[in-house]
């Protein structure tokens, strides 16, 4: 197709603003989907993703559009995920487009991270086609929305238009929209092939089969790649584009978007950000790609079954190939064997991949308490970085220890605004500012909206803060955040030790005004879920060489006087004193089996 006639764009939004549906509704539209084809949320292909009902992976799909009297265009649609974990899909989505749909749900209005998408989509300097979505509902403001966006953004009034992705009503205006504001591809159809790889799968039968941006020249089945950034080579086995399922093609053109099954086997030689080129005459230059996206969040992954660690480690190989973000290393632990320590980019990114280990590839999984990244000034002058509690070093050879601080957002309705700041300066954040979206309006009944910005550490957030935050505004808070530069903190190693041995996949690193808190209630949770042995169990919580927590769990004990019916008292004593010494032995050689129950509880710690 010609170059002029192809537009490449994606949809944007918060959580539940309705991306998914109105994809729906742009393929049945353009008809790229008959009523026999139809069902909810097409474009969400995972069974997680149709349980939880949200977007996880970005999917792609090819729509052709006629507007009145004009001629038939090629629009091509990424469908992106609003969660902020999953914001390096967004943006590897943005770098293949030249123009973005801003959807913002008529009746919330906007939300953190609908300002957190517009300043992305700014950053790469795409047009911006402000959407008011579910104008259908009965508590919609549509005319709220439309001001908060021109007082927000900037948007002048004839820019935004308004749609109802569940009844169709508005679609085709908006794509008439699409074909005039979003400019054509760019990129010399004569020049060398260069393709921008900007998401990838694995497929057994064809191997890594990857989703292009065509930028310059153009790609045949059957033509000889080069991968720029790996070096290696490989025939092209099939080229073609998504309808939304694969549809197979003889060329991609310059400026198109689709898929290449390259028959590589190997996960690590076709990554995303890479350029794909010709293997003769090929290109010199490679493209930008994308900066790697550095993971927040580490936990250790361990099978439950040690013989699986050989299929833990190609699950994981076949999930790093479309999920750059993910990050894996070999690790052990003397409770759990050996393991991968792995990083993501946030707490729903680590239980989506926990999931999906358990689900497509048939593992059972223990995970230990999730940790940020430390960077660990030393007494020999030294630097270290430590994700894991096990590999801090001894206090006396710690300089300091710097943690990582976010820049947060929060969108609040205003009635909210005490409970949100009792829970943020509570967990030692720092207000920046505050700042009202909208007023409130008596016409519909809601309320003002308030932006608050915070300075948190990273680690104040892992476990429970946003499911806090939801329960102070009874669901109505939305929150964004960031990574912004790191700072010193009197930070301290809280172990956990059962029967004298310390199980150091239990270990945190916090705060030390929360240790003797959190340890009193990590051991206290331990003890109802370690089950009772035949002699007595102590669980200890320890900061350095310091108790500051202790929980016993009782023996089970053998009535051994049932046989005594009588007699001299001395025989009793006797038999007790046997049992006792028979039980000191055994707590000196007996293991306990910490249950995988135990590791979940450091999840579930009440910090409120």
């Amino acid at each position: 197709m010609e170059q002029a006639l192809i537009r490449n764009f994606c949809i944007i939004a918060h959580i539940d603003h309705g991306k998914s549906t109105l994809a729906d509704r742009m393929m049945e539209t353009t008809g790229a989907i008959s009523d026999r084809e139809r069902v909810d949320q097409l474009l969400d292909t995972m069974d997680l993703e149709r349980e939880r009902g949200i977007t996880i992976k970005a999917q792609a799909v090819r729509l052709r559009h006629r507007p009145s009297g004009g001629p038939e265009y090629q629009l091509n649609l990424i469908d992106t995920p609003g969660h902020v974990d999953f914001s390096y899909e967004v943006s590897r989505s943005l770098a293949a487009c030249e123009g973005v749909v801003l959807l913002v749900d008529a009746a919330q209005g906007i939300q953190a991270q609908t300002l957190a998408n517009v300043y992305m989509a700014l950053e790469h300097d795409l047009a911006i086609i402000p959407v008011v979505n579910k104008i259908d509902l009965p508590s919609s403001d549509p005319g709220g929305v439309a001001g908060e966006l021109i007082e927000a953004f900037g948007f002048k009034e004839d820019e935004i238009r308004f749609v109802s992705a569940k009844t169709g009503e508005g679609v085709e205006d908006l794509l008439d929209a699409i074909v005039e504001e979003v400019k054509p591809p760019g990129g010399d159809p004569a020049a060398p092939l260069r393709a921008l790889i900007f998401d990838s799968k694995y497929d057994s039968y064809k191997g890594v089969v990857a989703y292009i941006r065509v930028m310059d020249g153009r790609v045949c089945s059957s033509d000889r790649l080069h991968m720029m950034g790996t070096g290696r080579e490989s025939e092209a086995l099939e080229t073609g584009f998504f309808s939304p399922a694969l549809d197979r093609t003889d060329a991609l053109e310059t400026g198109e978007v689709g898929y290449l099954a390259t028959g590589l086997k190997n996960v690590r030689d076709c990554r995303v950000g890479d350029t794909v080129t010709l293997a003769s005459g090929g290109a010199h230059a490679q493209l930008e790609g994308y900066v790697p996206q550095k993971p927040m969040v580490f936990t250790g992954l361990y099978p439950a079954d040690g013989e699986s660690y050989p299929e833990l480690r190609d699950a994981l190989e076949k999930l790093h190939l479309n999920d750059a973000s993910l990050t894996f290393d070999p690790e052990t632990s003397a409770a759990l064997g050996f393991g991968f320590r792995c990083g993501f980019l946030g707490l729903l990114h680590m239980d989506v991949i926990h999931e999906r280990l358990e689900r497509e590839y048939g593992l059972t999984l223990i995970a230990t308490a999730p940790s940020v990244s430390y960077l660990v000034r030393l007494t020999n002058g030294e630097e270290m970085e430590v994700d894991n509690p096990s590999r801090l070093p001894p206090p006396q050879e710690i300089v300091e220890i710097l943690e990582p601080w976010t820049d947060l957002s929060v969108v609040t309705p205003a009635r909210y605004i005490g409970g949100v700041m009792e829970l943020v300066t509570g967990r030692r954040g720092e207000h920046v500012k505050m700042e009202y979206l909208q007023g409130a309006t008596a016409a519909t009944g809601r309320d003002a909206r308030v932006l608050l910005e915070y300075r948190l550490p990273l680690n104040e957030m892992l476990v429970d803060f946003h499911s806090q935050l939801k329960s102070r505004s009874q669901g109505y808070a939305s929150m964004d955040y960031s990574l912004c530069e790191p700072r010193p903190a009197d930070l301290v190693k809280l172990e956990v030790l059962v029967n004298q041995q310390q199980v150091d996949a239990l270990s945190m690193i916090m705060h030390r005004s929360d240790a003797q808190a959190q340890g009193r209630q990590l051991v206290s949770q331990l003890r109802s879920l370690i089950p009772r042995q035949m002699f007595e169990v102590p669980i200890q919580a320890a900061v350095g060489n310091k108790i500051i927590a202790r929980e016993t769990i009782r023996p089970l004990r053998k009535n051994v006087l049932a046989k005594c019916y009588g007699g001299d008292v001395t025989r009793k004593r006797k038999l007790l004193e046997k049992q006792a010494e028979g039980k000191k032995r055994m707590k000196r050689i007996g293991q306990v089996e910490v249950p995988q129950e135990a590791f979940m509880a450091v999840l579930k710690l009440d910090r409120e």
